[in-house]
């Protein structure tokens, strides 16, 4: 539910970056807050489907943890 919140939020972000609202380093200073929480969750999320027995969702999120853990 939190990352649907997080989208919008770096949409906003990029807009503004567009239309020359605010400069690059404060636009990605603020999407970069949001990303690692976005990581965390990932992979805790990626953790109960391992943890409760749902293997097939498990081996969808693992490449995605992994990639993002090679970040």
């Amino acid at each position: 539910m939190i990352l649907f919140l997080l989208v919008p939020l770096q949409l906003m972000c990029l807009a503004d970056l567009e239309f020359d609202y605010i400069n690059p380093f404060d636009s990605s200073s603020r999407i970069n807050k949001v990303v690692m929480p976005e990581f965390v969750l990932q992979a805790l999320l990626s953790v109960l489907f391992l943890l409760s027995g749902h293997w097939a969702m498990f081996l969808l999120s693992a490449p995605m943890v992994y990639y993002n853990y090679t970040l």
